[in-house]
């Protein structure tokens, strides 16, 4: 897998700066209650904010480009189609009926 910055240095350095808040908030809630396993998961993803900031990449913003790209690419094959309204088969049925949209 090819991972390529996706994110910029802005958007990163604010990554960075709550993924570290987020850390330090648990992490003093944690000492006061270490049974609590929601600070747990809550210090997991302010570690995951820091890591994302830090590599510049985030597989979400990654996954919303590719669905985006997917999309487009279907957008542009449907427009291929335009123009063939008036075919028709043997029989001198249409076989794409218009339908204008």
């Amino acid at each position: 897998m090819n991972v390529r910055p996706n994110i910029s240095i802005i958007n990163a350095l604010i990554r960075i700066t709550i993924g570290l808040t987020i850390l330090s908030w648990t992490t003093s809630k944690l000492v006061k209650h270490p049974w609590r396993d929601s600070y747990l998961f809550v210090a997991m993803c302010g570690a995951m904010k820091v890591a994302e900031g830090i590599v510049r990449f985030c597989p979400l913003t990654a996954l919303f480009e590719k669905c985006q790209c997917m999309i487009s690419e279907h957008d542009q094959a449907m427009d291929s189609m335009d123009g063939m309204e008036g075919l028709t088969n043997q029989n001198g049925e249409e076989m794409l009926p218009y339908n204008p949209t």
